[in-house]
């Protein structure tokens, strides 16, 4: 894919240009339940996908400052894109991980980091209570050459749409793999994609293997016990999601500013709020370069109070034409929901549950 405007930095007008056209597309995206495949090839052609990729595969090597700038601006014009764009470079990261296997990488990096090709990520059953099943959801045969999988991956965005599932299974030995699945092998098949109540256009739904065998050339890491602590910046976990939600609350907040120009009833709840994003924006930024202000855990708890506050602060403000499908405030108040499910630790939906219930600390 050609660059057309590369995005070198997050303060670049080119990023402006590309948030303003994402946003002017997300509402009837989210209204039709659409891929968004406009929006992604949007972000090809501003470099968006080189933005977490190093320069020896022609990333832009951005730090975690300057990614965490970026996508505050992307989840506040379009949270879907950038939700799916956190799965494909989720499973861009795991392939970079591969280092015993250069091969894979040269076939896959080049077109995923131009944005010509989608890959995604299958591996939440492998980090879940799924985990502890007495059978394995995704099971996995060593055979010669390779190994055989059996069974599905619960919860992976644009399955229908990826060319390749970055997908884990467990062998009976509860040691773990990491695969680079293309979904053009025999007995792969992706479900139609879930009715989710936020964020349905990013098409969530299981991806199913019947008896597919997968050579050892597809093989990212394993077999190894706990396999997604492997390879270096291969963790779970980390400010992602917590970026996400505070972007979505910006764009909420950005509307219930615009409606307190003509409505100063408005204003003292709409400064707050701004205030407090301000400060959340401080405290993320200070935490992807490195400093201690505060745990992960405390953050995205912070962060997913913001989202919801702020969402139902513009629904409240748009009123009866708020809640009418396709006005934005509906659709944020959707999508600070998902928040509450996506990706999130037992500490956190603790926080979240006591805020709600009115209970203190």
């Amino acid at each position: 894919m050609t660059l057309v405007n590369p995005i070198q930095h997050p303060d670049a007008p080119e990023l402006d240009e590309l948030c303003q056209k994402l946003a002017a597309m997300a509402d009837e995206t989210d209204r039709a339940g659409t891929w968004p495949a406009e929006q992604l090839r949007l972000c090809g052609e501003y470099g968006v996908y080189r933005w977490f990729m190093p320069a020896t595969w022609g990333g832009f090597d951005w730090d975690e400052n300057y990614v965490t700038r970026g996508y505050l601006r992307l989840a506040a014009a379009c949270l879907t894109t950038t939700f799916i764009i956190t799965q494909r470079t989720g499973a861009c990261r795991r392939i970079l991980t591969a280092e015993h296997n250069r091969s894979l990488q040269e076939r896959l990096l080049p077109e995923l980091v131009s944005g010509t090709t989608f890959a995604t990520v299958g591996i939440s059953h492998l980090t879940t209570s799924r985990r502890h099943l007495a059978k394995p959801v995704l099971a996995a045969r060593e055979v010669e050459g390779g190994f055989v999988l059996d069974g599905f991956s619960p919860w992976v965005t644009g399955g229908l749409h990826a060319q390749t599932v970055v997908i884990g299974a467990t062998l009976p030995d509860e040691r773990q793999i990491l695969v680079a699945l293309p979904m053009d092998l025999p007995g792969v098949s992706a479900d139609p994609p879930a009715e989710l109540v936020g964020v349905r256009s990013s098409h969530t739904g299981a991806v199913r293997c019947q008896e597919v065998l997968v050579s050892d050339d597809h093989l990212i890491a394993g077999p190894v016990h706990d396999v997604m602590k492997q390879g270096e910046g291969a963790g779970t976990g980390g400010l992602q999601t917590s970026t996400l939600a505070v972007g979505l609350a910006s764009a909420a907040i950005d509307y219930l500013l615009r409606e307190a120009e003509v409505r100063r009833d408005l204003l003292p709840a709409a400064e707050q709020l701004r205030s407090e994003q301000q400060q959340m924006e401080a405290d993320l930024l200070a935490l992807a370069d490195g400093q201690k202000v505060c745990t992960l855990e405390d953050f995205r708890a912070r962060a997913n109070s913001l989202a919801l506050r702020s969402a139902q602060a513009s629904l409240a403000a748009a009123k009866g034409t708020g809640y009418v499908a396709g006005h934005p405030a509906g659709r944020w108040c959707r999508e600070a929901l998902f928040f509450l499910v996506w990706s999130c630790p037992q500490p956190v939906m603790a926080a979240n549950l006591c805020e709600l219930a009115g209970l203190s600390d």
